[in-house]
């Protein structure tokens, strides 16, 4: 179907589509999507959203019923697309283990054999949950579980980083494409995770590009966080805009409040894209450990999710003594307009001043 070249029928037709009042979204954040969260955007006529990565299926469930006990409302469920098994190099996390006890407890001797969740059965519970929206990052669904999809009716949402990563989403059958710039807070959603740094496009460069290569609507999202990105995207061609950062400083949120106060005084540049605390390339705040970890001399991560064992005493220490120079502070470029307000505040803030800045 063609789309609009006008932004508001274009956003308007999306909408429909999924049975939203607005098209403005909430990031599905693994570990920062609690249902109060989800909920306060989805009464507001968004689009709710849960991170499911480190979710065994009973805990995929249990959102979604938690999400579904405060009404029908539309929402999506996502997950990484695993990578390879890492590469383990012991004398290497060895000396990485003696860096990180500098910030934090002593990391136990095991603390890198981190194994990740059955991805399949992630997926069955997805397909269980009901969630009429499924999305992905860091790659894309295997055939089967798309064909899997398409059989019970559910909408796969795919993450892009690149033109080349969004064809590849479309030929596979994705429903929507999500253009995540690389201003975006949190993990990188590159399908290669060697290339993630190489090919760091910013927002507004990648999303028309995307809408002209695929003939799906398009999401925009990474850097968003008020009226007028909302704006911009819609003009560039995006069908709905979806926000993380600029949530998480809402109550609902329940981020910790170091975290959600450096949010609110971040300047763009006070952001770095690292692999330092999962072994992804993920953008946080500049803190203390960030920047001693990034800096000449420091040991390079290991990969994910070792380097995401190895560092939890620190983050788990760090959150419990409220001190966000050592906590794992996921934060997009635009951090500082996040507002600390209720998400529905957001939600309406966001699409009245982007219809206004539209309508003239």
């Amino acid at each position: 179907m063609p789309r609009s070249q006008f932004p508001l029928t274009r956003a308007e037709v999306f909408c429909q589509r999924f049975g939203l009042r607005l098209p403005v979204l909430l990031a599905p954040m693994a570990g920062a999507c609690p249902p109060s969260l989800s909920i306060a955007v989805a009464e507001a006529g968004g689009l709710g959203a849960c991170g499911a990565l480190l979710m065994p299926p009973a805990a995929i469930l249990d959102w979604v019923q938690a999400f579904r006990a405060a009404g029908h409302r539309p929402f999506q469920v996502n997950l990484w697309i695993p990578d390879p098994p890492p590469k383990r190099d012991a004398g290497h996390e060895a000396a990485l283990a003696q860096f990180l006890a500098a910030w934090g407890p002593p990391v136990p001797p095991n603390a890198g054999d981190v194994m990740s969740l059955d991805f399949a059965a992630q997926c069955d519970a997805l397909l269980a949950s009901g969630a009429p929206i499924v999305s992905s990052i860091m790659g894309l669904y295997p055939p089967e579980f798309v064909q899997r999809l398409k059989r019970h009716g559910v909408s796969w949402w795919a993450t892009a980083t690149t033109v080349a990563e969004a064809q590849a989403a479309e030929a596979a059958g994705a429903d929507i494409i999500v253009a995540q710039g690389m201003e975006a807070g949190g993990h990188r959603g590159a399908f290669d995770a060697t290339r993630a740094e190489a090919q760091m496009v910013g927002l507004f460069s990648l999303l028309p590009a995307v809408v002209d290569a695929v003939r799906v609507p398009v999401v925009a999202t990474g850097g968003i966080a008020d009226a007028r990105g909302a704006a911009a995207a819609l003009m560039l061609g995006a069908s709905a805009v979806q926000i993380g950062t600029g949530f998480l400083r809402c109550p609902e949120a329940q981020i910790a409040p170091a975290w959600a106060d450096g949010l609110g005084r971040a300047r763009p540049e006070e952001t770095v894209v690292s692999r330092s605390f999962s072994g992804r390339p993920g953008r946080s705040l500049a803190t203390a450990y960030a920047r001693a970890a990034t800096a000449a001399g420091a040991p390079v991560p290991a990969p994910y999710p070792v380097q995401r064992g190895l560092t939890q005493a620190m983050r788990e220490d760090a959150l419990k003594s409220g001190d966000v120079e050592r906590m794992q502070v996921w934060a997009g470029q635009s951090a500082m307009l996040a507002r600390a307000e209720p998400a529905g505040d957001v939600v309406r803030s966001v699409w009245d001043g982007a219809l206004r800045a539209l309508t003239g």
